[in-house]
């Protein structure tokens, strides 16, 4: 095994909280099954997912507003109410990456799928986010994990050599995707977890 040398980081879910319940939960008077139902098959994590691969917001919303005009209310506070779904930070992973960024031993790279029209609310409201030497976002390049191309991006864009870099996601599949490419993986759990998958790879070897 080749000592690592980049680390790339997932957001969502690993550094970043996001939850369209944030927003839906009071809207539907705490009803969490009414809630589920609508985030199940009105505005779906697959129909957000489109938006992550670079679908305008704006057609995304007229466009489930004509095939559910009953629920238009609902369906436009997605996006307009979208800033409010952003949660906290993970506090003890974002401790993991100051230790990394702090020590300057290794290429910090941000892999996301995020819409390219929310992205920036994230960054305004995130200063962590700027301790990366480079990000790819799904909905800039109209690609998405784990497509492996988005993979292969990253890795030219940054002259990366997948065999020194670790990809950390809490999306199984997308760890998958990554290995396939000989980019070592981790399948992120907890911040505990996550650091002892560093440790066993050597990432913080002389890092106090």
């Amino acid at each position: 095994m080749g000592k690592i040398d980049t680390v790339i980081f997932d957001f969502g879910g690993v550094l970043i909280d996001w939850n369209p319940a944030y927003v839906y939960l009071k809207e539907f008077r705490g009803d969490v099954v009414k809630m589920t139902h609508f985030l199940n098959t009105i505005c779906s994590w697959e129909w957000n997912e489109q938006q992550d691969a670079g679908y305008p917001l704006k057609q995304a919303t007229e466009d489930r507003v004509a095939l559910f005009p009953e629920h238009e209310r609902l369906i436009r506070m997605y996006y307009n109410r979208w800033e409010e779904m952003l949660g906290y930070e993970h506090t003890e992973t974002v401790a993991l990456l100051k230790r990394i960024k702090d020590a300057g031993k290794h290429k910090l790279i941000g892999l996301t799928n995020w819409s390219h029209e929310t992205f920036p609310v994230a960054q305004a409201r995130f200063e962590f986010l700027s301790w990366f030497d480079g990000i790819v976002v799904s909905g800039t390049e109209k690609m998405k994990k784990p497509e492996q191309r988005i993979y292969q991006l990253t890795l030219d864009r940054y002259q990366l050599n997948a065999e020194h870099a670790v990809f950390i996601d809490d999306k199984k599949e997308n760890v998958v995707a990554a290995q396939a490419l000989n980019i070592h993986g981790i399948a992120y759990k907890n911040a505990q977890n996550l650091e002892e998958e560093l440790l066993q790879l050597g990432v913080f070897d002389g890092i106090k």
